[in-house]
C-alpha cells in the first residue's frame, strides 16, 4: 500500500494512512473511537459524530472487530490517548470485513485452549504475546546462522526424500516416489557428514526432520526443526565447544534484540544468558548423581537410557545447562565411534537443559571397516546404505557434530509448556491441518 505509515511512526502534525485490524470500538455517545492495530502497535482513531459525516462515522464505528481498514487523516496529539497520539479521519475504508463471530478472541482477554489457537493460528498470531514467541524464535535463528558463519562453517541443504531412513527402525515416513517407496528423511546425519568429507570441512543446516514417533507428548512433534552442524578433523570435545557456543548465541541475541517481545511474554526481569561454560558429566557420573537424588522407583545400571523422570531429576540436581559425555556404545547410533581402546564406551554426547535433551551428538566412525561393523551390530544392512558407506572408500577425514531441536531450544529458552507453541503449524499424531 503506498504511502502507509506505521502506528509507531504517527507524530502530531503528519497527515497519514495507516492500516491495520480493528482492535476495539469505544463508544462513549457523542464521541467514539476505534482503536487500530498493525504488526508495530495500537493508535487510536477519533469520531466526534455531530462534526463529521454520518457515512464516515458508520463505516468506522460499523466494522467488525479484526476487520482490515484503512484510515487516512490528520495525528493529532492526545495524553489521554494510550499512545499520545490519535487520528482525526478523513476516510475510512474496510478493505476486508470480518465475520462478527470470532472462534477466538485477539485481544486475549478471552482465553483459548491451545487446541483452538492452533486451529486458528492466523487469529492466535494476533495476540501481542503469541506474536512475541515468532520475533524470538526468528531472532534466535538469525544468531544461530550467525555463530555458525562466524566459526567457518558453511551451510548446506540436504534432501527431505530419502531412499532409506538415517537410523532404520520404525519411526519413518515412506511415501510413493514414482512407482518406488521412498521416505521423508529423520535427520540430514548421512549427508552432511558426507559434505564434511569434502573440501567444504565444516557444515551446518536448519531444517526439517520428521519423525513417526508414536508419542504424543507436550515436546515431542513429528515435524520439527533441526540445528545441525558436522566438522571435518573435530573430535567431540570440539563438537561440545560448537553446540555451548551456538546456544549461548541464542540466548545472547534475545537479550540484545527482543526486549519488547520478552516484556510482552512477562519474561523480561527474569531472562538470563547462560553464565560459564556448560559442565561435562560422563554418563557413570549422570547414573550415579541420579541414583543418588533418591527420585526413582528403581536405581539406575549401566547400560540403561535415561528416562524423562531421570532426566528430571538431574536436571533440578545440576540447575543449568550441562553435557552428558562417553555413552555405552550400544544406546547410541552405528555412526558413532567408540573411544579407542574402548569397544564399550562411545564418544557420543547430549546437551540438556534441566528440563529436557536438546542435543544428540558425538564424533563419527571415519573408518570403513569399523563403520560396516557398527551396521551388523545394529542389525542394518550396509548394501541399503551403498551411496553413504561407499564414499568411505575415497578418504574420509575425523569428524564430529550433533543436531540441536530447535523447537525444544525456543521452549527451553522461554519457559513454554507446550512445544506446539514454538510452531506455526505444528504437525503431530493428531494434527495435519492447517
Amino acid at each position: 500500500m503506498q504511502d502507509r505509515t506505521y502506528t509507531a511512526d504517527a507524530e502530531p502534525g503528519d497527515e497519514v494512512t495507516v492500516a491495520g485490524w480493528v482492535h476495539e470500538i469505544r463508544d462513549l455517545g457523542g464521541i467514539a473511537f476505534l482503536i487500530l492495530r498493525d504488526s508495530t502497535g495500537r493508535i487510536q482513531v477519533k469520531f466526534e459524530k455531530d462534526e463529521m459525516d454520518d457515512e464516515l462515522v458508520e463505516t468506522g464505528l460499523g466494522a467488525a472487530r479484526e476487520s482490515v481498514v484503512s484510515v487516512s487523516g490528520a495525528v493529532e496529539e492526545e495524553p489521554r490517548a494510550p499512545t499520545g497520539v490519535e487520528v482525526v479521519p478523513e476516510t475510512v475504508e474496510v478493505i476486508a470485513p470480518a465475520d462478527p463471530e470470532l472462534p477466538l478472541d485477539p485481544s486475549g482477554k478471552v482465553d483459548a485452549d491451545l487446541s483452538t489457537r492452533l486451529d486458528n493460528r492466523t487469529l492466535d498470531l494476533r495476540k501481542p504475546d503469541v506474536q512475541a514467541v515468532f520475533e524470538i524464535r526468528s531472532a534466535m535463528l538469525r544468531a544461530v546462522r550467525e555463530r555458525f558463519r562466524e566459526l567457518d562453517a558453511t551451510e548446506i541443504t540436504t534432501p527431505k526424500i530419502v531412499a532409506t531412513g538415517t537410523e532404520g527402525g520404525t519411526e519413518l515416513f515412506p511415501i510413493t516416489y514414482f512407482g518406488r517407496e521412498a521416505f521423508m528423511n529423520q535427520s540430514p546425519q548421512l549427508f552432511k557428514q558426507l559434505a564434511a568429507g569434502s573440501n567444504l570441512e565444516r557444515v551446518f543446516e536448519i531444517g526439517p526432520i520428521f519423525r513417526a514417533e508414536e508419542h504424543n507428548t507436550p515436546r515431542h512433534l513429528n515435524e520439527a526443526t533441526s540445528i545441525d552442524f558436522e566438522g571435518a578433523y573435530c573430535d567431540d570435545g570440539d563438537a561440545m565447544d560448537v553446540a555451548e557456543e551456538v546456544v549461548t548465541a541464542a540466548y545472547e541475541a534475545i537479550a540484545e534484540e527482543c526486549a519488547d517481545e520478552l516484556d510482552a511474554l512477562g519474561l523480561d526481569e527474569e531472562f538470563a544468558v547462560p553464565d560459564g561454560e556448560f559442565p561435562r558429566l560422563t554418563y557413570e557420573e549422570a547414573i550415579e548423581r541420579i541414583n543418588a537424588t533418591g527420585e526413582l522407583d528403581e536405581q539406575l545400571v549401566w547400560g540403561d537410557d535415561l528416562s524423562t523422570e531421570a532426566e528430571k531429576a538431574l536436571g533440578e540436581d545440576v540447575g543449568s545447562h550441562y553435557f552428558i559425555t562417553n555413552w555405552p556404545s550400544e544406546i547410541k547410533p552405528f555412526y558413532i565411534k567408540d573411544h579407542d581402546g574402548e569397544p564399550d564406551l562411545s564418544t557420543g554426547f547430549d546437551l540438556m537443559h534441566p528440563r529436557m535433551e536438546l542435543v544428540s551428538g558425538g564424533q563419527r566412525e571415519h573408518r570403513e571397516g569399523q563403520l560396516i561393523e557398527g551396521f551388523e551390530q545394529q542389525g542394518l544392512d550396509p548394501d541399503q546404505f551403498e551411496y553413504y558407506t561407499k564414499m568411505f572408500k575415497y578418504g574420509m577425514p575425523p569428524h564430529a557434530g550433533f543436531g540441536l531441536g530447535g523447537e525444544r531450544l525456543l521452549m527451553t529458552i522461554l519457559g513454554l509448556d507446550n512445544i506446539r507453541e514454538a510452531v506455526l503449524f505444528p504437525r503431530d499424531r493428531q494434527r495435519l491441518s492447517p
